[in-house]
């Protein structure tokens, strides 16, 4: 996958993980959404360890897998920072 599609699998996870987890973040929505992209990667690596695949395209697995990357690290976020 390229960078660009990472990119946007990650805008789309932050939107999304945003959306499922509403409240005030320290740091706002942009903030949000570079969560999103390194959850894109994070819900990538596990996925893969335990077996539900890949973050390899803009598919709908993929973005569900990566919207699980982005609410884990939105949570631990949030945690530390609250």
């Amino acid at each position: 996958m390229g960078i660009i599609s990472w990119l946007i699998l990650g805008l789309i996870a932050g939107v999304l993980a945003k959306w499922i987890m509403p409240g005030d973040d320290p740091g706002g929505l942009w903030v949000t959404i570079l969560i999103g992209i390194v959850g894109a990667f994070v819900g990538g690596f596990v996925g893969s360890l335990v077996g539900l695949g890949t973050t390899g395209g803009l598919s709908v697995g993929s973005i569900l897998t990566a919207v699980g990357g982005a609410l884990l690290l939105l949570f631990v976020y949030r945690k530390i920072k609250s």
